[in-house]
């Protein structure tokens, strides 16, 4: 029986005609990952013991090959600096920082330069020349420094490139485009002294330089070649798929006269392809978990293969999985950018970084800096320090100096300590202190029941930046200062991946596109088939203009896209069951139409193709939002009584008129919003500082008829009036500068603006006797509607005598008009939520009675951002005409008979909260 897969294929081959001489064969693959499938495969294909032949993936073999050891991006980038320090001018020098933003480009030009075998000096004498054309009608003095700068760099590069390569080979180390260009060079005595055979297996896109290496290998018989290309593709002109494997046929020499192995014929045949739009990647990531639930009770779980477009969908995708998965297999490339260990570090390096920066000596830490760290997943549960938030939103605390946050904590954490530990100026004492963080973490880990090695991985991709980083530092004098260290940090996890560990031969395989290559599996999941996504969108990150790229024989977008063509249809080439998912949503970053490959499938649909469309969404109710409907338990109306025995409020009133719901939450369930900084002093602890210095300031005038004199004094001690509330109420809030300062000046002409009021009515000849400030009053409601008897309470802002009318003053640091507390008659008083301040004036007015009984009164507002309406009454208006501006025992038995009602529906256990919504 013929094998079904590329990886049985070879093995068989391998077995067939090297039986006898494994031991001298190298398989040459595109990735490591094929080497277990492919020594697995030869397992179960032979029942006697042989030795396992040399396989290797092509980047090892290029190594081998050229005799150079590859190193990584970053050091890459520290090598490059040193070849740059040495070439340039002390006072021209720019810092890492800077010099990294333009190299990693630049590297990437050298890279695809070598690997392509084009001649350094020809690209960038090309270059130079197109960037002196754009410029050739500049008059020489209209030549900046700026457009010299830039000319020179273009003279530099050559002079960069040349220094770099000969510094890269006098270490015996480089990157990969040097080691494939001295690997070519090194061919010949390669071939010479080697007795072995090497096959290679699965490639499809190459480079000139692994063009040149394997013909000359194929030439001198050393070496054979198996691709993996089904028929569809090679014989369709216009199929992107196919792309590699014609040109080589086409224009390889050995293919004139050999046949070229192996063409299959796989993508015709019976395939089901459900295609599935689900928004978002959540969405996706639920959707292919429901999938492997249902597939894996119908075959192996190990024929199943999860390939995510998006490393993003696999934390959602792991957590959504069935329980039925019990051994999986992650192999991608997961961006340790979004480790939520990366994320504290990233948090830590900012915090302490901020404290430096504002103090060296007093290390003062930002409010939102500490509470981001306290909260992250892995310090909330270990540092023990929910109390220490909750002190900082306490009191209102915007910094915090180091001495101060320790004394905070009351009980003694060692972790806790060693996050907010000061750092020292010295990078490698930093990075010393965030490998202990690490390591305690790690440890506090382990000491916790649950499973935690995805979060053991997360801690160890980490762990390596770090030793990285120090490696970095002791070998390259260049980073001095925690900035310098934190933005080559930010360089170096933006290059680092998360390793999962794993099984690759059991359970469920989830990899990322490039990771499938060579691999065949029965059922095939993708995820995120969006364009800009999979297959990724059009990126030029080069120096090297697209038409220059197309003379030189560089790749463009085009190959690029038809890589990732060859990479999908792979994946479907022997698959019998194929699931595409997508996001049906087009905003967001993970957003997008859906992908060209769906749409290819379509208009390109094989005859044995059942090709299927599908849109999943989640349930969604029929309306938006269902209004909450609470009845009145026998606790409820426990609650009620007590509430009616302590006394209502006028704020309790209109809360239950705005909305029935938020009563039931804020009154009856005692739900409190939770305290946070004011970083900006909110509205109502504005008001509450005005109230309360207004307060202080007239307090000593109590009971005596005030006089221009209190006035004046009024106004000398505003000011620090004005502070001791602010300290009061907004605590340890910062009013020195920014929009806080604003506030206490806002603050301080607010009550200077009512004191010149007061006095200019004073010069009026009004006559003004203060009684109350600030005072509590209650009454209890007795009468024979309600169901028993009810006690209104509150507190009054001021009770004056006002030329001998007894007037009540409700102070108010909003805007309100006189309209605002009139009627026209007492309908539906108590059911709009406008009312609101009339509702407040008349409880006063009741609460009030109980001190001055039948005595009549004026009841209204002073509002500070409308001064210059002065007192606005209670009235009662029809029209234009005022039936009544006074409170007298006849309006207050009619704003009675209102308050009953609202309490009887308020009390009434038949009638369930309702919420409105506003």
């Amino acid at each position: 029986m013929k094998p079904n897969s590329f990886i049985a294929q070879v093995a068989s081959y391998i077995l067939e005609h090297h039986l006898g001489s494994t031991e001298e064969l190298t398989v040459v693959l595109p990735n490591k990952r094929a080497k277990v499938f492919l020594l697995e495969a030869i397992k179960q294909n032979t029942e006697q013991p042989i030795f396992a032949p040399n396989i290797v993936s092509v980047e090892e073999f290029v190594q081998d090959l050229a005799g150079i050891r590859s190193i990584d991006t970053i050091a890459l980038l520290f090598e490059f600096y040193e070849v740059y320090l040495s070439l340039t001018p002390e006072q021209e020098q720019q810092t890492f920082e800077l010099f990294s933003n333009w190299a990693k480009t630049l590297l990437q030009d050298f890279n695809e330069i070598d690997r392509y075998l084009i001649e350094p000096n020809h690209v960038f004498s090309y270059l130079k020349e197109i960037e002196a054309i754009k410029r050739w009608n500049l008059e020489p003095n209209s030549k900046t420094t700026l457009v010299d700068n830039y000319l020179l760099f273009w003279d530099k590069m050559p002079i960069y490139y040349d220094a770099f390569y000969k510094f890269l080979l006098k270490k015996g180390v480089g990157y990969q485009g040097l080691i494939y260009r001295e690997a070519v060079e090194n061919l010949h005595h390669y071939t010479n002294s080697f007795s072995g055979f090497l096959l290679f297996a699965g490639f499809n896109a190459l480079n000139q330089a692994e063009e040149k290496i394997i013909q000359h290998l194929l030439a001198e018989n050393k070496a054979k070649v198996f691709w993996d290309t089904d028929v569809t593709f090679l014989n369709d002109p216009f199929h992107d798929a196919g792309l590699f494997a014609r040109k080589i046929k086409k224009n390889w020499s050995y293919y004139h006269s050999h046949p070229y192995e192996w063409l299959v014929d796989e993508f015709s045949k019976t395939k089901n392809i459900n295609v599935i739009g689900t928004p978002k990647t959540v969405g996706q990531a639920k959707l292919a978990g429901h999938i492997i639930e249902n597939i894996s009770k119908e075959q192996p779980i190990d024929k199943i293969a999860l390939v995510l477009g998006d490393e993003n969908v696999l934390i959602p995708a792991l957590n959504a999985l069935p329980a039925s998965v019990r051994h999986l297999n992650i192999t991608m490339g997961y961006s340790a950018v979004n480790n939520p260990i990366q994320l504290l570090i990233s948090r830590l390096f900012k915090m302490h970084l901020n404290a430096f920066q504002r103090s060296e000596s007093n290390y003062v830490f930002y409010y939102k800096d500490v509470i981001e760290v306290l909260q992250n997943p892995y310090v909330e549960p270990f540092a023990n320090a929910k109390n220490v938030a909750d002190k900082i939103n306490r009191n209102n605390i915007s910094f915090i100096p180091y001495t101060k946050l320790m004394t905070l904590k009351k009980q003694s954490n060692p972790y806790f300590e060693l996050l907010f530990q000061k750092w020292d100026v010295s990078p490698a004492i930093i990075l010393n202190r965030i490998t202990d963080i690490l390591l305690t973490i790690k440890q506090l880990l382990s000491e916790t029941e649950e499973n935690n090695s995805i979060a053991n991985a997360f801690v160890y991709a980490v762990f390596k930046v770090i030793n990285k980083l120090k490696s970095y530092c002791q070998n390259h004098s260049t980073v001095t200062t925690i900035e310098g260290l934190y933005a080559i940090y930010k360089e170096v996890i933006d290059l680092a991946e998360v390793s999962f560990e794993g099984e690759p031969l059991q359970g469920l395989q989830i990899m990322g596109v490039l990771e499938s290559r060579v691999l065949d599996f029965d059922t095939v999941i993708i995820t995120s088939m969006n364009e800009g996504v999979f297959p990724a969108g059009k990126t030029q990150n080069s120096y090297i203009p697209l038409d220059v790229k197309r003379e030189l024989g560089l790749p463009t977008h085009k190959e690029k896209d038809a890589i990732y063509t060859y990479h999908f249809y792979h994946l479907l080439l022997r698959a019998k069951t194929i699931y595409l998912l997508y996001n049906t949503e087009s905003d967001g970053l993970d957003g997008g139409e859906k992908s060209r490959f769906i749409t290819q499938l379509e208009v390109e649909k094989q005859p044995n193709h059942h090709l299927t469309h599908e849109i999943f969404n989640a349930f969604l109710p029929e309306k938006a939002h269902q209004e909450l409907r609470i009845e009145k338990s026998p606790l409820v109306m426990k609650r009620l009584s007590e509430m009616a025995e302590n006394g209502f409020s006028p704020s309790t009133l209109t809360t239950y008129i705005r909305n029935p719901i938020q009563f039931y939450f804020q009154r009856i369930l005692r739900i409190s919003e939770v305290d946070e900084v004011e970083e900006n002093i909110a509205v109502n602890t504005l008001g509450t500082i005005i109230h309360g210095a207004l307060e202080q300031l007239y307090r000593p005038y109590c009971n005596t008829l005030l006089h221009h004199a209190a006035i004046d004094e009024m106004l000398q001690r505003l000011n620090d009036e004005v502070v001791v509330q602010f300290k009061k109420e907004y605590k340890e809030g910062e009013i020195s500068k920014g929009k806080n300062l604003l506030a206490f000046e806002v603050a301080k002409r607010n009550i200077y603006n009512f004191l010149q009021l007061e006095k200019k009515c004073l010069n009026d000849g009004d006559e003004v006797e203060v009684l109350f400030l600030e005072q509590n009053f209650e009454q209890l409601l007795e009468d024979e509607r309600l169901p028993f008897p009810v006690k209104i309470k509150g507190n009054v802002d001021r009770i004056e005598r006002r030329n001998g009318m007894l007037r009540i003053i409700d102070y108010k640091t909003g805007k309100v008009e006189q309209q605002g507390v009139s009627i026209s008659s007492w309908d539906g008083l108590t059911q709009e939520i406008k009312h609101d301040k009339i509702i407040q004036l008349l409880c006063y007015a009741f609460m009030v009675q109980s001190v001055f009984p039948n005595e009549e009164m004026e009841v209204g507002i002073l509002s500070f951002k409308n001064l210059k309406s002065g007192f606005m009454p209670f009235q009662i208006k029809i029209g234009k005409d005022v039936i009544a501006n006074t409170i007298d025992s006849t309006i207050l038995d009619e704003f009675i008979t209102e308050i009953i009602q609202l309490l009887n529906e308020i009390l009434n256990v038949e009638l369930s909260f309702e919420e409105k919504i506003l």
